[in-house]
């Protein structure tokens, strides 16, 4: 079995999928790519608790370079991207734009990729699946199933990691903060 390169929205999201992975015999590589997270002080923060969870696990973890500007440029193609609702458009663009790189880099190092966005309540796993789908070597792991999101929450506390209240673009804090 391929090697599976995890791309990883944050640690508490991350702690189950990895948990079931891992469960799974699955040898996995932690992949962070999150140009989506507004602030870089925001992005430093969640990339501080995944490098815990990849210590826990002595799992190698990648880290992608933070691009703000390019995913807002991917975004912004819809004339409305700033009032799209959580789950819109904007979440279908922002999703290509972070597995199209976790594809391209899954593809450099001659490994398969899922994600650990589908582990969210908040996200459209079937969704996610097809967007994923479009990439070779995308596998639809659903870690949403047997109670993933509520496993995650129990690492979370357990290990301490840092639990946001929104998605990490700026377009999704703002609707937080309402």
């Amino acid at each position: 079995m391929k090697k599976l390169l995890l791309h990883v929205c944050c640690a508490p999201c991350a702690s189950a999928c990895v948990e079931r992975l891992l469960e799974s015999e699955r040898d996995i590589v932690l992949f962070f790519s999150n140009s989506n997270i507004h602030t870089e002080e925001e992005f430093e923060k969640r990339l501080f608790h995944v490098r815990r969870l990849a210590e826990i696990h002595s799992l190698e973890l990648l880290v992608d370079e933070y691009d703000h500007a390019a995913w807002l440029r991917s975004v912004s193609m819809l004339a409305d991207y700033a009032v799209q609702p959580e789950g819109g458009r904007r979440c279908r663009e922002c999703f290509s734009f972070s597995l199209g790189r976790a594809a391209a880099r899954a593809e450099e190092l001659g490994m398969n990729f899922a994600t650990t966005l589908t582990v969210s309540p908040h996200k459209n796993s079937r969704l996610i699946f097809e967007v994923g789908g479009a990439f070779s070597g995308f596998e639809p792991w659903d870690f949403k199933k047997k109670d993933g999101f509520k496993r995650s929450i129990e690492l979370s506390k357990h290990y301490g990691f840092y639990r946001q209240n929104f998605c990490g673009c700026e377009f999704s804090f703002r609707a937080a903060e309402v």
